[in-house]
C-alpha cells in the first residue's frame, strides 16, 4: 500500500498543551474502498480534545495518537468505491480522530462539498452543528413554546442550539459562567440568561419559570447539574446529556470520578415511567460508527440551515499553525465563545 508523507500534532502524553502535543512527521496510507484522502486546510478544536490530553476521555485512541473530529480541505485521492466525482472538491468533513493533521482519511459519506465559505464557520458545522441538529431536531425535536435550558450556551454547540431552538419557536434560558458571555447569548436570541457564578442556576431558573417547568435541557456538564435539571423538568421533559465537563475539573483522580458518579445518582426506569420524564445520552462518535446515514443526514441538513441563514456559526478564534498551543489553552480556559479552529500547513480561507 502506498503512503504519503504528512505532518500532525500528536498527543503523546497527558499534561498541558505544550507538554502533551508534539508536531511530528508521519506517513499516511492512501485511501481504500469508500475512503477519501483530504489535504487539510483547517481543523477544529473541541473540548473533548482537552479531556483526551487530560486522560479523561476513554473514546480517545491510545498514545501516541492524532485527535480532532473535523476538517475543511480538498479531496486529493479516493478509494475505489468512493464517489469519484469528489476528487478535487473542497469539503467539510467529519473524521473519527486524525483531524490535527496536514492530511486525514475519512469516508466519502462523511463529507459535504462546499464553496468558498470561511473554514472557521464550516468547522463549527461538522461536529457542533451536527450534534445540535441531532439533539434538537432529529432525536427529540424542540417544539414551539417549549421551555429550553441550554448549558454552556456561549460555546460552539450551545450557541447553535440557541439559534435552532429559537427557529422552532422555543423559549430559551441560556446558562453561562461569565459576564461578557451574557450579551453574546442574548444577541443570539436567548430569552433569559443565567450566570451560574452570580446566582444558583436552579433557583434562578425556577424564578424565571414562575411556577412552570422546563421541557428540555441540553446538558454537556452532567455531575451535580444532572439532579438539578431532573428536578427542573416537568412531565414529558427531556434531559439530554452530551458531555461530562464537570469531571474535568476534578483534581483527585479516581476519587474525583467516583464523586462525579455519586452526584449523578442512579436512574431507575420505573421512576422515569411513573414521572413521565426522559433522560437521553448522546455520543456522536457512536452515531458515526453505528448509524453513519444519520450522521450524513444531520451534516447535510446543518449545512442547508447555514446556507439558508437560519443558523450562523459563532467563531471564537481562527489560529495559525504556530499558534496551536495558544488555541488549545484558550479552549481549556473556558473564556472563549463559539468555535475555535487552527490552520494546517496548507493555505486556505480562514
Amino acid at each position: 500500500m502506498n503512503k504519503i508523507n504528512s505532518q500532525a500534532f500528536f498527543l503523546h502524553k497527558k499534561g498541558t498543551s505544550e507538554e502533551a502535543f508534539e508536531l511530528r512527521d508521519f506517513q499516511i496510507n492512501t485511501p481504500v474502498n469508500q475512503e477519501v484522502l483530504i489535504e487539510v486546510e483547517s481543523f477544529g478544536l473541541n473540548y473533548a480534545d482537552v479531556m483526551a490530553r487530560r486522560g479523561l476521555y476513554k473514546e480517545a485512541p491510545a498514545f501516541p495518537c492524532v485527535v480532532g473530529y473535523e476538517v475543511v480541505g480538498k479531496i486529493i485521492q479516493l478509494g475505489t468505491e468512493a464517489d469519484q466525482s469528489l476528487v478535487g472538491k473542497r469539503v467539510m468533513a467529519f473524521c473519527r480522530f486524525g483531524g490535527y493533521s496536514k492530511h486525514v482519511i475519512t469516508n466519502d459519506f462523511a463529507t459535504v462539498v462546499v464553496s468558498d465559505q470561511p473554514a472557521s464557520e464550516l468547522l463549527a458545522l461538522c461536529t457542533q452543528a451536527v450534534t445540535a441538529y441531532y439533539m434538537a431536531i432529529y432525536l427529540t425535536p424542540v417544539h414551539k413554546g417549549d421551555k429550553v435550558l441550554i448549558h454552556a450556551a456561549a460555546g460552539g454547540v450551545g450557541s447553535l442550539l440557541i439559534q435552532m431552538a429559537k427557529s422552532r419557536g422555543a423559549i430559551v434560558i441560556a446558562k453561562v459562567g461569565r459576564k461578557e458571555k451574557e450579551e453574546f447569548v442574548r444577541n443570539l436570541g436567548a430569552d433569559y440568561v443565567v450566570n451560574y457564578n452570580d446566582e444558583e442556576y436552579k433557583a434562578k431558573t425556577l424564578e424565571l419559570l414562575k411556577g412552570e417547568r422546563i421541557d428540555v435541557s441540553f446538558n454537556p456538564v452532567a455531575g451535580s447539574t444532572y439532579k438539578k435539571d431532573f428536578e427542573l423538568m416537568g412531565s414529558g421533559g427531556r434531559l439530554i446529556l452530551f458531555g461530562a465537563s464537570e469531571i474535568s475539573s476534578g483534581k483527585w483522580g479516581i476519587f474525583s470520578k467516583l464523586n462525579f458518579v455519586r452526584k449523578m445518582g442512579l436512574i431507575l426506569p420505573v421512576g422515569l415511567m411513573m414521572r413521565s420524564k426522559n433522560v437521553l445520552g448522546v455520543n456522536m462518535l457512536k452515531i458515526a460508527d453505528n448509524r453513519p446515514n444519520v450522521l450524513t443526514f444531520c451534516l447535510s441538513e446543518s449545512f442547508k440551515m447555514y446556507k439558508d441563514e437560519i443558523i450562523k456559526p459563532q467563531v471564537g478564534g481562527a489560529y495559525e499553525k504556530d499558534e496551536f498551543h495558544k488555541a488549545h489553552n484558550a479552549l481549556e480556559s473556558g473564556k472563549t465563545t463559539g468555535k475555535l479552529s487552527c490552520k494546517s500547513s496548507c493555505c486556505g480561507k480562514v
